[in-house]
């Protein structure tokens, strides 16, 4: 599949994978409205940067979680209203205390105990979404069971809901929301942040031997924005 865009600039790429993500689900499952309350886990990544400006521009209020005071400046910056940074805040107290009613959408991508935590925050007719799992990734079995064995009694009294996405089965809007997302970036609307290692111990990652090191250093939670490689302008390819 190829995807038209206006110009080469890397910026583009989290669009096409992350973008569509954060875009087609928040508003197809989701179903976010101004007014809301959006809380947008791992929001400094490649998919939460996003996810957080795409409901900021639906006229949501947005939080954001974080793994430093750093990356609270990030979200800040691209305009998340609350950044909670959960090394040195406990999560599930501060959305008690400053959301006792709860928040209307989650865009959920840790799993484990921050799922736990969102579930248990949903307000009446809350949706979480589920599009991914990346504290377990690294786990033996690849994900962490929640220890919410409760969860239809959880959801039942909320008319709450949780649904799972999958960009890949969503193809039929890829062209609807990249152009929408397109002509955001361009219009300066939105931002969008690559992060290619050069602060990074790895150094610039490069040509197919540095994908291993960015993988490595997207799981050590430093980066902010899409974690990408670049392929030198050396690379001859024989497809």
């Amino acid at each position: 599949m190829a995807i038209p865009v206006p110009n080469t600039n890397p910026e583009l790429l989290p669009l096409m994978l992350s973008g569509l993500t954060a875009s087609i689900s928040l508003d197809k499952y989701g179903e976010i409205k101004a007014g809301e309350t959006v809380l947008i886990t791992a929001a400094a990544g490649g998919a939460g940067q996003l996810a957080v400006q795409w409901a900021k521009n639906a006229g949501c209020h947005v939080i954001g979680t974080c793994s430093s005071e750093e990356k609270v400046q990030f979200l800040k910056s691209i305009g998340c209203d609350r950044a909670i940074n959960y090394k040195t805040e406990v999560f599930k107290d501060v959305l008690k205390s400053e959301y006792p009613k709860g928040v209307d959408v989650v865009f959920e991508s840790v799993g484990g105990e921050m799922f736990d935590t969102c579930i248990n925050s949903l307000a009446v007719k809350g949706r979480l979404i589920i599009i991914g799992y990346i504290s377990g990734y690294e786990s033996e079995k690849g994900f962490k069971p929640s220890r919410l064995s409760t969860l239809p009694q959880k959801l039942l009294p909320k008319s709450a809901s949780v649904r799972g996405f999958f960009v890949m089965n969503f193809a039929t809007d890829y062209k609807e929301y990249m152009t929408k997302l397109v002509q955001l970036l361009v219009g300066g609307k939105i931002k969008s942040f690559v992060d290619v290692g050069e602060t990074s111990k790895f150094g610039k990652f490069k040509k197919l031997e540095g994908v291993s090191d960015a993988v490595d250093y997207l799981y050590s939670g430093h980066s902010k924005g899409k974690v990408i490689v670049e392929i030198d302008d050396s690379f001859n390819s024989k497809l």
